[in-house]
């Protein structure tokens, strides 16, 4: 069973969160985008977003935005569907890799919520559906962990 998304009332911080975003599957991240927009701004944080081609392209970009240090927190969306081969499994796992690297490197919140599903059914219950929709628990676990780093002080805070 799909875990419902727990719409927490945000607590008030000024932070910079980037969103970089896939365009492929543009339907569905869209509206992640959307969401996590929406939630950032109404706990106070501003907000860029950077779209890219696909969900390969999200981890070079993020390491950019990282190295410039101008953000308190990333959040990477996007939609992978499984197909016939296992090249979305490869694009996943990749993906994750370099995520998972990033936020290590640059002591950085480096939020993922680069889906890897089955098919559009699950696509529509994680994206479209308000009350699963990914992006909002994105962004406030971003809010969460730039408050997080924050308190921490040092290199990443």
């Amino acid at each position: 069973m799909l875990k419902k998304v727990t719409k927490r009332r945000p607590r008030r911080i000024a932070c910079r969160v980037a969103i970089i975003a896939s365009r492929y599957n543009r339907r569905y991240v869209d509206a992640m985008v959307r969401a996590a927009e929406r939630t950032l701004k109404h706990a106070g944080a501003e907000v860029e977003v950077v779209r890219v081609p696909g969900a390969f392209e999200i981890p070079v970009v993020a390491t950019r935005v990282a190295a410039a240090g101008q953000h308190d927190a990333l959040i990477c969306l996007g939609v992978i569907l499984r197909g016939a081969t296992t090249h979305a499994q490869h694009i996943g796992d990749a993906v994750t890799n370099a995520l998972v690297w990033l936020q290590v490197r640059y002591q950085k919140p480096v939020i993922h919520e680069v889906l890897l599903l089955e098919n559009a059914q699950q696509a529509e219950q994680r994206c479209l559906d308000k009350d699963h929709n990914r992006g909002v628990e994105a962004a406030q676990t971003a809010l969460e962990m730039a408050a997080v780093m924050r308190r921490l002080g040092g290199k990443g805070g």
